[in-house]
């Protein structure tokens, strides 16, 4: 059931007043009608590594699959679910989105990194209209002839700090003025631990963190807790602020200790009951290094469904036990203090799921029968699992088949919260639609989701092997719009999907139906020179030998027409 207030959709006895139309007029506003928001991304969790969500595309029966996630396949009894969420190619890009609302193009997150060289930590002048953590370059150790040379990513939200030149993001934290927010886990938007980039500078009270891509699972704390300089010399040891433990829990394997901290967060904020919180969990599990607790590990040793779907690896099984444990833990903590019919969980995954068919070690999962994975923007690497779940607010066991993407988490939560989102969306040049009305209409027939384009763009030559050749991935923009996807490979070539009866991408469309292809990729090309720094382009490589390329296809330029446009 739905109320309308000022046109906005909010779910019946979520607000005493009505929402408002700017975030600075709260004041007023009774907090204690508002839901605490969790949020729990887990990382480089496969859209087929829920057994809810394989059963929802493949049909099986749970009990025939290999991994095990009893809580997680809880949250999606018991909310709403999408069976269409997006993500980016990466974790750093969807983590940009998250935390401010926009296309992470359009910040400069275009890739997910190790440390890199930047302005700030070179202690070099930053450019008119850079930003200070972006990085000199990047590049995979590719042995075979590239056409394209990269492009470059910014590694830190601009924070408004004096390297900023003016630039500050709204963060959601920061958008949700009436709410004490905290952060767990993994931050990787910080510029590889530019003091202040990190979550505290965002709005957040930082539990445990560390500004990197991974961490050990096992013996992690001297990592993120280093306060020397040996990377950077450039610049002083009070310069950098890469992580913090947090409070000590007597557990000695990551998921379970940030599991414990958030659950110690919760019982405090429980008692305030003048002030919702909101907890950004953010799970290192179940990115590499592949570490598992040696008990869970022999059990999926010895599983006899082993192999189903391509799931084999026993490590990589009890790394999403443990994850799906912590979910677990959490719901019932939110039962025990009898907050969970005002506290919206959120969950969902930063990236496809790193499929075996296409590392160069063939480790991960396997994202059959979607195409792809993690680096890739075929389905496979930028389709996640979103679970939506409010005890007693929301429907039970529904399914949104409507595509969104990871931009509409921001405004969803500020609805969630009474926050006007579509006017702080408005204000702020944000990129997301709330998702809130669709809790409760899922088939969207009041047409209040009215986004139906989404946008990817990834400018790198990786060392993933592409799924459609056994070569590496070259740089890939791509286009949803409607029922239609196009793909844009920088090398020159194009793929036409109609994803509503094709999600598995098996019948490229671009030869049959070539009006729309072309008009997808002008609207994406349009896209891309609106919102995206030519230095986040791809170039042509002006060192490239056509006569000692691999593929059997010639090199096309399709873009630089459009590049010398800006």
């Amino acid at each position: 059931m739905k109320i309308i207030k000022n046109g906005v959709f909010c779910l019946a006895g979520l607000l005493l007043l009505a929402c408002k139309s700017e975030i600075d007029k709260k004041k007023d506003v009774k907090t204690t009608s508002r839901p605490n928001i969790i949020f729990i991304l887990a990382d480089d969790f496969g859209i087929m590594d829920s057994q809810a969500y394989a059963n929802k595309y493949t049909g099986a029966n749970p009990s025939v699959m290999f991994y095990e996630t009893p809580n997680i396949d809880k949250l999606v009894n018991e909310g709403v679910s999408f069976s269409q969420a997006y993500a980016n190619q990466l974790c750093s890009p969807t983590r940009a989105s998250l935390l401010t609302g926009k296309y992470a193009g359009r910040i400069g997150f275009t890739t997910a990194l190790p440390p890199r060289q930047t302005y700030y930590n070179q202690n070099q002048e930053v450019p008119k209209g850079y930003y200070a953590n972006d990085i000199f370059e990047h590049s995979d150790d590719i042995k075979i002839e590239q056409a394209l040379v990269n492009g470059i990513s910014n590694a830190g939200v601009p924070a408004g700090t004096k390297y900023d030149q003016g630039k500050d993001e709204l963060s959601i934290a920061e958008a949700l003025t009436d709410y004490h927010s905290a952060f767990i886990g993994k931050w990787h938007l910080g510029g590889f631990g530019a003091k202040g980039y990190q979550p505290k500078d965002q709005g957040f009270e930082p539990l445990a963190w560390f500004d990197a891509g991974g961490s050990a699972y096992y013996n992690w704390k001297n990592a993120w807790n280093d306060r020397t300089n040996k990377m950077y010399p450039k610049v002083s040891p009070d310069a950098l602020e890469i992580g913090s433990s947090g409070k000590p829990t007597n557990q000695d394997y990551l998921t379970d200790d940030l599991t414990v901290q958030a659950l110690q967060y919760i019982d405090e904020r429980a008692k305030i009951k003048d002030k919702p919180f909101f907890l950004y969990f953010s799970h290192f599990a179940i990115h590499s290094p592949y570490q598992g607790k040696e008990d869970e590990v022999t059990h999926f040793d010895g599983k006899k469904t082993k192999g189903w779907n391509g799931h084999k690896n026993p490590v990589y099984a009890s790394m999403i036990k443990s994850l799906d444990r912590s979910v677990g833990a959490i719901l019932d903590k939110l039962k025990e203090l009898d907050i969970e019919e005002n506290t919206l969980v959120v969950f969902m995954s930063d990236n496809g799921g790193i499929d075996s068919k296409i590392t160069p070690k063939g480790d991960g999962t396997n994202n059959a029968p979607f195409l792809g994975g993690k680096a890739c923007v075929t389905e496979g690497g930028i389709r996640v699992p979103l679970v939506f779940r409010w005890k007693g607010k929301v429907q039970a066991g529904k399914w949104v088949d409507v595509p969104v993407d990871c931009t509409d988490i921001y405004p969803s939560l500020l609805e969630a919260g009474g926050y006007h989102s579509k006017e702080i969306v408005k204000k702020n040049d944000l990129d997301g639609e709330s998702l809130i009305a669709m809790l409760s209409d899922v088939n969207n027939k009041n047409k209040s989701y009215k986004k139906t384009t989404h946008y990817w763009h990834y400018p790198f030559n990786v060392i993933y092997n592409s799924p459609y050749e056994p070569f590496a991935l070259t740089p890939h923009s791509a286009i949803r719009d409607g029922d239609y996807k196009l793909i844009f490979d920088w090398y020159g070539r194009l793929y036409l999907y109609n994803i509503e009866k094709d999600p598995f991408e098996k019948h490229n469309l671009a030869n049959e139906n070539p009006k729309l292809k072309t008009a997808l990729f002008h609207k994406l090309m349009s896209w891309l020179q609106v919102n995206i720094d030519k230095r986040y382009w791809p170039t042509v490589n002006e060192k490239y030998n056509p006569k000692k390329e691999s593929r059997d296809v010639p090199f096309i330029d399709m873009f630089s027409a459009y590049k010398n446009q800006l």
